[in-house]
């Protein structure tokens, strides 16, 4: 295990806050050895902070990093992320819609994969992708267009766009983690196993942190859960 572990938070607005208390807490609890770094940006307009977020690796004081979003929940032991990402470089989930093609730029690009970057363990190794990311956050249009309540709606800006682009430059495969890494509840109604990171701005469901509790057992036969409270 790297002497050198830790996690980093880059935020911005007060509004936020909140949601970064509950997710330090939340590492602490499970993983009280760790340093935790917090990067506030000074700006909070949403494309310098979401620039900022694109230097993550170079604003991270540790050689094994986690970054974290504020709106997540540590609930289980993370100590395997970080040794995948000592392995392979950069260790992740995909995005809850897989489709980078969703983003204006992109549109021809129709198997290109998107990630989620909420959840990001990595080391030196994935240097780089970082540094691909940096380059191009700032050159890309990011635009996208979804449906919100049956409406069309326009986001203009998106840090997974350039980071999906940065991959596919860089030629380096992160590992993949399963979704119970990067849980994010409004899109997925059923899990098997434990949830690790628990990714939203809702509160989870109160049995989370006593059913992963009844799998810190060998014995126990991994089932299916389904999430109780939706919105």
């Amino acid at each position: 295990m790297s002497s050198n572990r830790g996690v980093l938070y880059i935020v911005w607005g007060d509004k936020i806050e909140p949601m970064l208390q509950r997710s330090m807490a939340s590492v602490k609890n499970i993983h009280p050895e760790l340093p935790i770094e917090v990067i506030r940006c000074s700006d909070d307009r949403a494309f310098y902070a979401l620039e900022q977020k694109s230097s993550m690796f170079s604003l991270s004081p540790f050689e094994e990093t986690l970054f974290l979003d504020a709106d997540t929940i540590v609930f289980d032991r993370l100590d395997y992320g970080f040794e995948k990402a000592a392995q392979f470089g950069l260790a992740c989930c995909i995005c809850e819609n897989p489709w980078a093609r969703r983003y204006e730029v992109f549109k021809s690009k129709h198997d290109m994969v998107e990630y989620n970057t909420g959840v990001l363990f990595f080391s030196g190794a994935a240097q780089p992708i970082f540094d691909a990311w940096a380059k191009l956050a700032p050159e890309l249009d990011s635009t996208l267009y979804l449906t919100k309540d049956d409406q069309l709606a326009r986001m203009p800006y998106n840090d997974q766009c350039s980071f999906a682009a940065a991959v596919e430059e860089a030629g380096i495969s992160p590992f993949i983690l399963p979704l119970n890494w990067n849980f994010r509840a409004e899109f997925t109604e059923s899990f098997f196993g434990p949830i690790k990171i628990f990714h939203s701005y809702l509160d989870p469901p109160g049995d989370l942190a006593k059913l992963n509790a009844q799998y810190r057992s060998d014995e126990t036969v991994i089932g299916q859960h389904r999430i109780k409270q939706r919105t």
